[in-house]
C-alpha cells in the first residue's frame, strides 16, 4: 500500500510537471521538419492577399481597434467577459469592418468568445472576423533609464511573442502577471489570426538611446529575417524579434502569417527642417526598409504606422497653407538625399506637381500628402494601423486645413472624419487601415489635462475634459439604462426633489452624475425677462469673490465660477482668477518666460474673472521662438446650444445647455469645475498655497440664479455632494459616428 501511494504521488508529480512545462513554460519538441510550412497570407510589394479555397486574392485591412478599458476598471483589469466580446464582434462586423486588433496578450475570455463567435459564423457559411493581433512593450519599461537591449526590454518582448505563438494556438496557461491577462487558453483561434504587429509606438529618446550605446549591433542575420547595411542598432533589434516569432511558431505549429513593426511619425524615416525637428523632438528613426526577409519566410511583411490627421503634422509646419511656393523649401529636407526619402523634385514630379498636397475638395491636404509619402517610400504594403478623430468635449491638438481635430468634435463630425481619413489613407495606396477605436476608455488621460486630474481614480468617472478618453465608436453613457438627465428642453425629469434654490425671480435645480453636473434654471416671466441668466458656482471653501467685476454681479457668498447664458448664444463658464487651473498649471511652462504665475499671486478674493482655456500646442511661422513663448490656447469654457439627448433627430453630442419653455437647462463637465475626482468629491486645492493642483475634499457645493439687474445680491442654495467611489453605472451607446461608417463601408460593398 506504501509502495502504491508513492507511485501514485509520483505519477501526480510527473503529470503535474508534465503539465507545467507544456502549458506554462511552453516546453515542447519540435514538429516534424518534414511537415510542409502552410501560411493563408502573403505580400507582395503593394497589396496583402488572403488565401481563399487556394485561390491568392487581394484582401483589404479594414479593421477596427480593440481596447480593454470599461468603465470602473482601468485596462489591466481585463474586466470584459465573454458575453460583452460575442456582443461586440457583431456590431464591429455589422459596421462593416473584417478585422479587429488588440494590442496585447488578453485574459482567456477575449480568445474564448472569438472562438465561439468565428466558429458559429463558418457554421452558418458566414465571413469570420480576422485578427491582428501586437505584444505590448511594458510603459514602465519603455519610459525609463533602460536601452532596448536591456533584458526587462528585449527579452521580456521575446517572451511574450512566444507565449502569444502558444496562446493562439491554444497550448497555454498564463498567471497574472507584468501586466498581461491571464487564464487557460485552450482555445485554437490561430485559423483566423491574419498577423502580428509587434511592438508599439516607440519612444524616441529610447531608439535613440539605443542607437547611440550599441552602434556595433546594427545587424541581425535570421533565418527568416535580416538587416540591411544601412540598419540601426534598433532596427537589428526588431530583426531579432520579427525572426524569433517567426522561427517559433514554423519551428512548432509549422505556419507561419503576416508580421509587422509598429511605428508612428514621431521615429518615421525622415529628415525634417532644424525648427520643425526642434519643436517635434524628432532624434530618432525607424525605418523597417532596412529589415528584409528570407525565402524561408512564405508569408509576408508589411510596415505599420499610427497616423492621426493632427499630431504631430509635419507637413502643416514645412507647407503654408497661404503660400504653395514653400512646399519645395519646406519638404527640400524630408527628401534630402540619406534620409531615407526619395529626392524631393523626383517625388513631386511623380504626383502632380504642387497639387499632390491638395485634395478633391481645394484644400491643403497634409494628411493625404504624408500618408502619400509614406506609401511612395515603402516597398513593402503599408496599413495605417490607427487612425481617427475625438468626440471629446475637450481639445489637445488641430487640424487647421481640415478641421479633423483632437477632440470637440460632434459624433457625426466623427463619423465623417472617419470616413475622410478613411478615403485619404486609401487614396494613397495603403494595402488597408484600422479605425482607433471600438469603445470609449474613461480610464485614459491626455496632455493637456492630465495635471489637473487625480490619475489614480480616472476609470471611475466620465471626464469629458479629457479627449483620449472619447475615440470610440461605442459610448459608454451614465447611468444602468439612460442617464439622469437630458439637456434637450424637455423639463419633464426634473422634480421638487430637485429644486435647490427659490427666488422671487425663480428657481434653480441640481442634479448629477459620473459625467456631469446638470442645472435646470427656471425664470419666471421667462420670455419677458432679460437677455442672460447668471449661475455662480462655489466650490471651493478656500477662495472666491463676492463679485464679479466681468459681469458687474454680487454675491451673498464668494464664487470661484459664473455660468452666464445668453439668449443670443454668446454663454461660457468664467472662473475667478485665483482658481484659474490654466495659469498656474500650464503657464509656467508654456508661458511668458519672464512671468512665473507663483511670483504675481492672485488675491484670495479678486473680483477678476477670466475665460477658461485649454493650451494647443503649435509652431508659428518661422519658429525662431523659444518653446515657452510659442503656444495657442482655445476657449473650452465656452458654452454651446444644442439638444444633447442621443434619441432626438437634432442630436448634438457636444451641446451643453437648451432652452426650455421657463428657463433653460444646463450640462456642466466636472472638470470644467475643477474636480480632480468627483467619484469622491476631490476638487483642487488652493493652487498657491501648494504649488500647483492638490486635492481637497468636499461635501457640498453652493449655486445662484439672478439675471444681473438693479444690481441684486444674488443668492445661493446648497447641493449636497456624495461621491459614488468605484460603484459606476453606465449603458452601452453606438455612436452616430458608427452608423455613417457604416452606411459608408456598406455602400463600398455594395
Amino acid at each position: 500500500m506504501k509502495r502504491f501511494i508513492i507511485a501514485a504521488c509520483f505519477g501526480v508529480f510527473v503529470l503535474f510537471a508534465g503539465w507545467y512545462a507544456y502549458f506554462q513554460l511552453g516546453v515542447h519538441l519540435p514538429a516534424d521538419p518534414d511537415m510542409p510550412v502552410s501560411t493563408f497570407m502573403k505580400t507582395d510589394q503593394e497589396n496583402i492577399y488572403m488565401n481563399r479555397d487556394g485561390v491568392w486574392e487581394p484582401f483589404e485591412i479594414r479593421g477596427v481597434n480593440l481596447g480593454v478599458g470599461i468603465p470602473g476598471h482601468f485596462a489591466t483589469d481585463y474586466a470584459i467577459d465573454q458575453e460583452t466580446y460575442l456582443r461586440w464582434f457583431a456590431w464591429i462586423q455589422e459596421l462593416g469592418a473584417n478585422t479587429v486588433r488588440v494590442y496585447t496578450i488578453l485574459h482567456d475570455d477575449f480568445y474564448n468568445a472569438f472562438y465561439e463567435y468565428n466558429t458559429r459564423r463558418e457554421e452558418a457559411g458566414e465571413e469570420p472576423l480576422w485578427l491582428i493581433h501586437g505584444v505590448w512593450v511594458n510603459d514602465y519599461v519603455q519610459f525609463s533609464r533602460l536601452d532596448a537591449y536591456d533584458d526587462a526590454f528585449l527579452q521580456t518582448l521575446l517572451v511574450d511573442c512566444r507565449t502569444l505563438v502558444d496562446i493562439l494556438h491554444g497550448n497555454r496557461s498564463l498567471s497574472l502577471g507584468r501586466g498581461l491577462g491571464s487564464g487557460s487558453y485552450r482555445k485554437d483561434v490561430s485559423e483566423w489570426v491574419i498577423g502580428y504587429i509587434l511592438g508599439v509606438e516607440w519612444e524616441d529618446v529610447t531608439v535613440a538611446y539605443t542607437d547611440q550605446k550599441f552602434p556595433q549591433r546594427n545587424s541581425y542575420q535570421g533565418t527568416y529575417m535580416y538587416t540591411t547595411p544601412e540598419a540601426s542598432p534598433f532596427e537589428a533589434l526588431l530583426a531579432q524579434v520579427g525572426d524569433s516569432i517567426i522561427d517559433y511558431e514554423t519551428d512548432r505549429y509549422r505556419q507561419q502569417r503576416l508580421v509587422a513593426f509598429s511605428n508612428w511619425p514621431t521615429t518615421d524615416p525622415f529628415s525634417y527642417t532644424a525648427d520643425i525637428a526642434r519643436h517635434f523632438l524628432k532624434c530618432a528613426w525607424v525605418d523597417v526598409e532596412h529589415i528584409k526577409t528570407t525565402d524561408a519566410f512564405q508569408s509576408g511583411h508589411f510596415a505599420s504606422y499610427h497616423v492621426y490627421p493632427y499630431y504631430p503634422d509635419y507637413l502643416n509646419y514645412a507647407v503654408s497653407p497661404a503660400d504653395a511656393n514653400t512646399l519645395k523649401e519646406g519638404l527640400d529636407q524630408i527628401y534630402e538625399e540619406g534620409s531615407g526619402g526619395v529626392p524631393y523634385k523626383q517625388w513631386l514630379e511623380e504626383n502632380g506637381g504642387e497639387q499632390a498636397f491638395y485634395d478633391e475638395k481645394g484644400r491643403i491636404n497634409t494628411y493625404y500628402a504624408y500618408l502619400k509619402i509614406l506609401n511612395d517610400y515603402h516597398t513593402i504594403p503599408v496599413v495605417i494601423s490607427e487612425y481617427g478623430v475625438s468626440t471629446g468635449r475637450g481639445m489637445a491638438q488641430r487640424d487647421a486645413n481640415t478641421g479633423r481635430n483632437q477632440g470637440n468634435m460632434t459624433e457625426q463630425e466623427q463619423g465623417q472624419a472617419l470616413i475622410d481619413c478613411y478615403e485619404d489613407i486609401m487614396a494613397a495606396g495603403s494595402a488597408g487601415s484600422i479605425v482607433f477605436t471600438w469603445q470609449d476608455e474613461w480610464f485614459k488621460r491626455t496632455w493637456n489635462t492630465m495635471r489637473n486630474v487625480d490619475l489614480d481614480n480616472t476609470a471611475y468617472w466620465s471626464d469629458y475634459q479629457t479627449n483620449e478618453q472619447y475615440f470610440g465608436l461605442l459610448a459608454f453613457d451614465p447611468g444602468k439604462e439612460k442617464s439622469v438627465c437630458y439637456v434637450d428642453g424637455d423639463a419633464s425629469e426634473w422634480s421638487g426633489e430637485d429644486v435647490i434654490l427659490e427666488t422671487g425671480q425663480g428657481s434653480l435645480s441640481m442634479k448629477y452624475d459620473e459625467k456631469f453636473l446638470y442645472f435646470y434654471a427656471r425664470i419666471k416671466d421667462f420670455d419677458q425677462q432679460g437677455d442672460v441668466i447668471y449661475i455662480p458656482v462655489d466650490v471651493t471653501p478656500k477662495t472666491g469673490s463676492l463679485g464679479c467685476d466681468l459681469y458687474g454681479l454680487r454675491f451673498e457668498r464668494p464664487a470661484d465660477f459664473v455660468i452666464c447664458i445668453r439668449k443670443n448664444g454668446e454663454s461660457r463658464v468664467v472662473v475667478q482668477e485665483r482658481y484659474e487651473v490654466l495659469r498656474t498649471m500650464q503657464e509656467i511652462y508654456f508661458g511668458d518666460a519672464k512671468e512665473n504665475p507663483y511670483v504675481q499671486v492672485p488675491a484670495k478674493d479678486s473680483p477678476v474673472f477670466n475665460e477658461i482655456d485649454l493650451v494647443l500646442q503649435f509652431l508659428p511661422e518661422g519658429g525662431e521662438k523659444p518653446l515657452a513663448e510659442n503656444y495657442e490656447t482655445y476657449e473650452t469654457g465656452v458654452l454651446r446650444l444644442g439638444n444633447a439627448n442621443p434619441q432626438k433627430e437634432d442630436f448634438d453630442s457636444l451641446a451643453d445647455y437648451m432652452f426650455t419653455e421657463d428657463g433653460v437647462e444646463i450640462r456642466i463637465p466636472w472638470q470644467l469645475l475643477n474636480f480632480a475626482n468627483p467619484s469622491e468629491m476631490m476638487i483642487h486645492d488652493d493652487y498657491y498655497e501648494h504649488y500647483g493642483v492638490e486635492y481637497l475634499q468636499i461635501e457640498e457645493i453652493f449655486c445662484g440664479l439672478g439675471t444681473g439687474e438693479d444690481g441684486e445680491e444674488i443668492a445661493f442654495g446648497r447641493l449636497p455632494l456624495e461621491g459614488w467611489g468605484k460603484k459606476v453605472t453606465y449603458h452601452e451607446r453606438l455612436k452616430e459616428s458608427y452608423y455613417i461608417l457604416r452606411d459608408y463601408w456598406g455602400a463600398l460593398e455594395d
